[in-house]
């Protein structure tokens, strides 16, 4: 029964709707054939020739000469400081850190003797307020200056295909929404959909569109399938579920979902939500395929109740600490760069963690509002479990190599990344080469065989978040994320909301939109620098800056609503359980009622502790 609800709820027995399918195809090619408004000619402007006109313009400020007669050395300071401003960095300290990695990682050509010299001539001639001064006019230069109606020639038409980039974006944007909410058309089709529309409309090439569909966040969600996969096979699953749940007195769903938010929430805010997810995903599989009964040979609100739990225990706990992910340390580094505020790890917690606190018993009630399952105790569960493993009897070699191998690969995530900075490990692995690397040892170590992955293994939700990938990378690239937060909030100022909790409100509600859409780092960046500039005009060297950088990392992690949202959503949809509009069920309510209380988080217990001396807003 488990098998056929799989199926069902995935979608992948139905054929398109043609119906609803029609309204997403309608509107994509309507959008396509709009005018494009000035707004994308602008971004366009900025994206494609602001670059090349930037580092003209720094060569002349910096050595009186144009880009095209400066030596190489002095063009890679140009492209070092462009590169710089356009991630907010604009002092001098963090400019001289810079080392060779960092030009390689943003594809700047670099060579050892050039780049000791840039080192050398900003340290020795270049005033921290005179590289401060130089940064902001490239700042200038880009927003204000450098128009589309002064291009000409190559520079306009590449602007044109930087504004076309963007309007194809936003195009697929509401095709690739529309047919995950209705589910016109089978999931993974989309995410093949995205690939298509990109080539055929001249975004990426053919070549490109391949090595596009397999990124970190694709292998790891594959690997911990896998894993999970093995668990299952080889039962211990079973074992590792009877641990955590047999001193319960009474095994109610209720208490069982508290248990999931109480032991999950926290420890995402310190290792990967990804990780957490892919951990407890058998166990709650296991635990509503051993709750049906002859009288209840099915439950789907249990299913769901239980694996939208897990999902949302792993996507509130993130805002707690700086490692709860990177869009944390992407605004706290904004902070540091643009303004010379710091917020320390532990500082971040004391102001961030109640949030995450709150959140685990309000998220809770409402997952447990929202579905109302048949079965109510899992204690035929329980013992049904206790008979099964009774059967097995002790560990066997199988369930051996299953927990170590395991262990070794939870501990490969959680230090892979501090190993590789402090050069342990040569090269950085990434947690999806070692979720990868564990499910090959499991092979290699005879715990189970391809057969066992083929059929246990949803390769579809592995396709599905291929293309959610690309989909939050074109929206980031191409500019259209940073289009949308420039012109929401554009929009917005004149009706007197470009300052205090109103500015505050608008940033949190745009980057908790984006980021459903989207990678939650890249919706950070996208609005952040946004919203910091806007902060440090209306509400200079005050405790709102601080305070803005920290509500826009929290709002990148509100998630909810969209399987694409977030890695755990992925990773639990794999259950077979979940249909798209299970998220919107819950995510919606929790989505506003986050945002209410971190403005009220923001407007009383924030503005209450202030922040290191700063003034008040």
């Amino acid at each position: 029964m488990a098998k056929e609800k799989k199926k069902k709820a995935a979608g992948y027995d139905k054929y398109v709707d043609w119906k609803l399918f029609i309204f997403p195809v309608v509107l994509l090619f309507l959008i396509l054939l709009l005018p494009t408004p000035y707004g994308m000619k602008d971004v366009g402007t900025e994206y494609e020739v602001g670059p090349k006109f930037v580092v003209n313009f720094l060569t002349q400020e910096l050595f009186n000469i144009k880009s095209s007669e400066a030596p190489q050395w002095k063009i890679l300071c140009a492209r070092m400081m462009e590169k710089s401003m356009r991630i907010g960095s604009l002092n001098k300290d963090r400019f001289i850190k810079r080392d060779i990695k960092w030009c390689k990682k943003y594809k700047i050509p670099v060579d050892e003797n050039n780049f000791k010299k840039v080192q050398n001539y900003i340290t020795e001639n270049v005033t921290p307020e005179a590289f401060n001064k130089i940064m902001k006019q490239s700042v200038s230069y880009r927003k204000d200056k450098l128009k589309y109606e002064d291009l000409t020639g190559k520079d306009k038409k590449a602007a044109d295909k930087g504004a076309w980039h963007i309007k194809v974006a936003i195009a697929m944007g509401v095709f690739v929404v529309f047919c995950f909410i209705t589910e016109c058309i089978p999931l993974p089709g989309v995410a093949f959909c995205i690939g298509l529309i990109l080539v055929f409309t001249g975004v990426v090439s053919r070549k490109q569109v391949a090595m596009l569909y397999w990124s970190d966040a694709c292998w790891f969600i594959m690997g911990s399938l896998m894993f999970a996969a093995a668990f299952v096979r080889t039962g211990v699953d079973k074992r590792v579920c009877l641990a955590i749940f047999r001193k319960l007195a009474v095994p109610n769903v209720r208490w069982i979902t508290l248990i999931f938010f109480v032991i999950i929430s926290p420890l995402a805010a310190f290792i990967s939500d990804h990780a957490l997810a892919a951990m407890f995903l058998p166990i709650g599989m296991l635990l509503y395929q051993n709750s049906l009964t002859k009288d209840v040979p099915e439950d789907p609100e249990l299913a769901k109740m239980l694996m939208i739990a897990i999902a949302m225990a792993c996507n509130i706990g993130g805002p707690g600490a700086p490692s709860g992910g990177a869009r944390n340390v992407i605004m706290m580094t904004y902070l540091t760069d643009m303004f010379g505020f710091d917020i320390g790890y532990f500082q971040w917690v004391t102001y961030c963690f109640p949030l995450v606190i709150i959140m685990i018993p309000i998220t809770w009630l409402i997952v447990n509002w929202r579905f109302k399952p048949q079965i109510t105790s899992l204690a035929p569960a329980m013992q049904h479990l206790k008979g099964e493993i009774g059967k097995m009897g002790g560990w066997n070699k199988k369930q051996i190599w299953a927990l170590i191998i395991f262990i070794i690969m939870v501990y490969g995530w959680f230090t892979e990344k501090i190993f590789y900075q402090i050069g342990i490990y040569p090269v950085r692995l990434g947690i999806g080469v070692i979720a990868v690397a564990g499910a090959v040892a499991y092979l290699l170590a005879g715990v189970v065989n391809w057969r066992d992955y083929q059929e246990k293994v949803d390769w579809g939700v592995v396709w599905l978040y291929a293309g959610a990938i690309i989909f939050g990378r074109v929206l980031d690239s191409t500019g259209a994320a940073y289009w949308l937060a420039r012109t929401v909030i554009d929009f917005l100022a004149p009706l007197g909301m470009d300052s205090g909790l109103p500015l505050m409100a608008i940033s949190n509600g745009l980057t908790s939109v984006l980021t459903n859409l989207m990678a939650d780092g890249p919706a950070a960046a996208a609005v952040g620098p946004i919203a910091l500039n806007m902060a440090g005009l209306v509400h200079p060297g005050s405790t709102y800056l601080p305070f803005m950088a920290m509500s826009t990392a929290i709002a990148s992690s509100f998630a909810y609503c969209l399987i694409i949202g977030t890695p755990p959503n992925a990773i639990v949809y794999a259950s077979g359980y979940l249909e798209p509009k299970d998220y919107l069920r819950v995510g919606i309510p929790i989505w506003f009622v986050v945002n209410i209380l971190l403005l009220l988080l923001t407007g009383i217990y924030w503005t209450f502790r202030g922040f290191g001396g700063l003034p008040g807003f």
